[in-house]
């Protein structure tokens, strides 16, 4: 007899372990901690001869009474000596198609101004790397080997991307199991060991010594071109700022009154508004670039309506001989705050919008927007001192 009510599939709470619920017929109601799709239904039949699982769907899209039914029919398939598991098969998509609908479903949840660049990322790594081995493959017949055969050449040459890749394929298998086209992940922790063990090197971004940086804002200033982007430059190094919080920069987020800029949470890495105390040379370079308005964006591209990438930014650094990334002036303005000033750590960190550790997150209630004005107006004050001149 069935066991499980509708009321009871709503309200189920995941505990710290998977919990099966039977509801007769083989049907059970599995819920997982953590996991994508974490009420799924499983039914156990004997195929065969052999005991099988097979997902019927996830129980946030398949209601109980729909996944009983389903039951029933398998149940009555295997009972005859048939597989169950070819007629759902038969309306297995292919992986390009199920790429193509999480792609869908994800891109609500990227960052605002990251949608294009994120889908443009996925859509390559899968055209270049999968589609030519699996586009066509339903994702029920897709095994570990398969996986294996994609990731492999890469996994060793290009293991950042090769990493990122499989994070997509398994988004993709656990959106198949959810839809019940299949039970395990072919791309989940146990692929891991058919690979080789690669050693993460650690990545700095490119920066110039701080005490050479009032020299390239200098070279900055003198371009004549890209006036756009030479202002967006020099805003982000007097902010310390990172590349897209500057290059998205909107003017309906400027307080010029009270000198300062507000970041969408959205646009920042760690999910938080984040204000930013605007120095007397900010103000200057915003009241700069007020001369090019054409939009909503501070430092728009020359293409209307187009924010300037963030690879112009270092071709542009690049051309004007100076050896640093954007993201490299951060490490820069940190390096001089800690030998040029007595501004407290949690006054610099605040400065570069870095998340407080967990022990101290419950005593960090102020943002210390007053002390970090401070520490940038010292910050700008030290980019403007003229050069000294050699002696004669």
């Amino acid at each position: 007899m069935a066991k499980l009510t509708a009321t009871f599939v709503q309200r189920v709470r995941p505990t710290d372990r998977p919990q099966r619920y039977g509801d007769g017929n083989g049907l059970y109601l599995v819920v997982r901690p953590g996991v994508y799709g974490s009420k799924a239904w499983v039914q156990r039949l004997t195929i065969h001869g052999v005991s099988r699982d097979l997902g019927l769907g996830s129980a946030a899209l398949v209601p109980l009474e729909e996944a009983r039914q389903v039951a029933a029919a398998n149940r009555k398939i295997a009972r005859a000596g048939g597989d169950p598991r070819l007629t759902r098969h038969r309306r297995s998509p292919t992986f390009q198609e199920a790429a193509e609908t999480v792609i869908a479903l994800h891109r609500p949840t990227w960052k605002i101004g990251g949608v294009a660049t994120s889908e443009h990322q996925w859509r390559f790594t899968l055209r270049k790397y999968v589609y030519p081995r699996l586009a066509t493959k339903p994702v029920h017949a897709i095994d570990m080997t398969d996986v294996v055969t994609v990731l492999a050449p890469i996994w060793t040459s290009k293991y950042q991307t090769a990493r990122r890749l499989r994070g997509r394929i398994r988004a993709i298998m656990n959106w198949a199991i959810a839809q019940g086209h299949r039970t395990d992940n072919p791309a989940g922790t146990v692929v891991a060991a058919a690979l080789p063990k690669v050693r993460k090197p650690r990545r700095h971004y490119r920066a110039v010594p701080y005490q050479q940086v009032p020299a390239a804002l200098r070279q900055l200033r003198d371009a004549t071109e890209y006036p756009a982007a030479t202002l967006a430059l020099e805003f982000l190094i007097l902010c310390a700022t990172r590349s897209g919080e500057v290059l998205l920069a909107r003017w309906s987020e400027v307080d010029l009154d009270q000198a300062s800029w507000t970041i969408p949470a959205g646009r920042t890495k760690t999910n938080r508004e984040h204000r930013v105390p605007l120095s007397d040379r900010a103000v200057a370079v915003l009241h700069q670039a007020a001369g090019l308005r054409t939009g909503t964006l501070i430092f728009p591209s020359v293409k209307p309506g187009r924010p300037i990438g963030a690879s112009t930014l270092v071709r542009w650094l690049a051309r004007l001989g100076i050896d640093a990334t954007p993201h490299g002036f951060r490490s820069s303005f940190r390096d001089w705050a800690a030998e040029r000033t007595d501004a407290p750590h949690a006054v610099m960190e605040a400065a570069l919008a870095h998340v407080v550790r967990p022990a101290e997150a419950p005593y960090a209630r102020s943002d210390l927007f007053e002390r970090r004005r401070y520490l940038m107006q010292q910050w700008a004050d030290y980019l403007s001192v003229p050069e000294t001149p050699a002696p004669t």
